[in-house]
């Protein structure tokens, strides 16, 4: 007998719900280690192929220095530091390396925690996370070097658009003075890292800088809670217009593949991803670079670029490199760097989801509220698969009214399958029945609705965004599992206007699916239960519709 559409709807959802239980039970039951201060200390960092990178001393022919040890950090809290504050960021650069150790972000809110800014870029209180720089060389400062602050306390002032916190590195034998700038910008996440060198010596200088970001291998947030919390990527990303966007694992780091290794460019950028935020590097022009993942210590890694530096006796060079740590929003990264808008992570709805986010954007800008948002672009969406599910509805309609006819022949031939089968393909040719005329209709659109379900996922403008009433978070549970309910219930009508599956155990599974699904959308993100409430609502009503045409002697157009 052919399959029926039923039976191959409960297969697709069956396989979706195991995968999403067993991706959430292994993050449950493998969480990652936290790094401590004794492993970040603990540890020298890998030679000049996998790591920072070596060159000669200033004016000398001796052998290459060896790569800067790690600190630890410990090493930054006994150090002095700046606290630099504008309209949208709060950051702590500590004198060591200049390195910024902490940074929070005062436009978003810490995650189940309102009271507190959330942090991205930390020195150990949830993570460790640290932007740090320096250059290569025989008395050339890095990360190491403790700098002289120009300012312990900035804030940025009504009418001053930008600030800057200056570094000086300690007296070189070498002739060479070093100046590290950081430079912040009203209504920015954007941090300017620049290195004034000035060469008074007699030999010229070629050397690296190099610009990392350090973090833990341990994810910062996620969506939901056991069941319906979905895992996102986090970890180093690099784009060049050769290779285009990569990702690299911390496992792949860990095990030293190929994508882990250095690569060569004259264009491109380098970031740390993470659900909802990112940290960038972002280099101008079509200068060499290097770009470099390596694993400083147990659960610690580091991605990064170095840049050629090349400056004659006598002369002074300036280097500057843009530094981006903030929210993933899709519009401002895109106009940052090219490709840096790719760090939203949608998985393999990629293709879908970037114009569906445009889609919602644009409604967004119309109505002014996410949850609006949603509900209408899932009402265009609706319409326009209106043909097909019109079509889906209509075949498992006629397929109802054929339930007696097909339960007699079940009866009949029970002890012969073969005949039972040519009799119900005589049934089905004879009526003009389709079996699988339901399903071919819902499986075109479950790349459509996968890539909705990501591009709500994955869109930091839905974090925190509220809808009405008790909804405050589009990106979090319902809290009173109102909408979840309402799922389940709307669930359980479509299954009553659906034909009775023969089969008397996929009969009591079909009615099991309301609960379970409601079940595990309990812990959803409610912007993404929204979304399926108003679809099965718009289905329902579809549904309802067409039955009734059928059942009673109409076409249902």
């Amino acid at each position: 007998m052919p399959m029926d559409p039923k039976r191959l709807v409960l297969s697709i959802i069956f396989a979706v719900s195991l995968f999403v239980l067993w991706e959430n039970w292994s993050r449950y039951n493998n969480p990652p280690q936290p790094v401590t201060t004794a492993t970040l200390g603990s540890q020298a960092l890998p030679s000049a192929t996998h790591g920072l990178g070596q060159s000669a001393p200033v004016g000398s022919s001796a052998a290459a220095p060896a790569v800067p040890a790690t600190v630890s950090v410990a090493d930054y809290k006994n150090q002095p530091r700046a606290v630099i504050k504008t309209d949208l960021i709060e950051a702590q650069v500590s004198a060591l390396g200049g390195d910024i150790v902490h940074l929070e972000l005062l436009k978003h809110k810490a995650t189940g925690d309102l009271q507190h800014n959330f942090v991205i870029l930390d020195e150990g209180k949830v993570h460790t996370y640290l932007a740090r720089t320096g250059l290569l060389g025989s008395g050339l400062p890095d990360h190491r070097t403790v700098f002289t602050l120009s300012s312990q306390q900035l804030e940025l002032q009504p009418g001053q658009d930008s600030m800057e916190l200056r570094l000086q590195a300690p007296a070189s034998a070498n002739g060479v003075a070093v100046t590290k700038v950081l430079r912040f910008h009203r209504g920015s996440y954007v941090v300017d890292v620049s290195y004034e060198v000035s060469n008074n010596g007699t030999a010229p200088l070629e050397t690296q800088a190099y610009f990392e970001l350090a973090r833990d291998g341990a994810a910062a947030e996620h969506t939901g809670g056991m069941i319906g919390g979905v895992s996102t990527f986090t970890g180093p990303a690099r784009y060049t217009d050769a290779k285009h966007f990569q990702k690299v694992s911390f496992s792949d780091i860990d095990k030293g593949k190929e994508d882990a290794q250095e690569v060569s460019a004259k264009d491109g950028w380098v970031a740390m991803v993470q659900h909802y935020f990112v940290s960038a590097f972002l280099p101008k022009g079509d200068v060499s670079r290097v770009f470099f993942t390596r694993k400083i210590a147990d659960n610690f890694y580091s991605t990064g670029v170095k840049l050629p530096v090349a400056v004659a006796p006598g002369q002074k060079a300036v280097l500057d490199v843009p530094l981006y740590v903030g929210p993933q929003e899709q519009k401002k990264l895109k106009e940052l760097a090219p490709g840096l808008d790719l760090v939203v992570d949608y998985g393999w709805v990629t293709m879908i989801a970037v114009p569906l986010f445009w889609l919602l954007s644009f409604i967004h800008g119309i109505v002014g509220n996410w949850g609006w948002a949603i509900i209408l672009l899932t009402v265009l969406i609706k319409a326009v698969f209106f043909p097909l599910s019109a079509a889906s509805y209509r075949s498992m309609a006629k397929m109802k009214t054929l339930m007696p006819k097909m339960k007699v022949i079940q009866e009949r031939f029970a002890s012969d399958k073969m005949k039972m089968n040519q009799e119900m393909m005589q049934l089905y040719k004879t009526e003009k029945v389709n079996p699988m005329g339901g399903c071919l209709p819902i499986v075109i659109q479950i790349p459509v609705f996968m890539a909705l379900y990501w591009t709500l996922l994955g869109a930091v403008e839905m974090r925190q965004a509220p809808w009405i009433g008790w909804i405050h978070d589009l990106s979090a549970m319902d809290p009173y599992y109102i909408l979840p309910v309402l799922m389940a219930i709307s669930m359980f009508i479509q299954s009553k206007l659906n034909p009775t599956p023969p089969d008397p155990v996929q009969a009591k599974v079909m009615m099991a699916m309301p609960l379970i699904f409601g079940v595990m959308f309990l812990w959803m993100p409610s912007g993404l239960v929204v979304y399926w409430v108003v679809n099965n609502t718009l289905s329902i009503a579809q549904q309802w519709y067409i039955t009734r045409q059928i059942e009673g002697g109409g076409k249902a157009k």
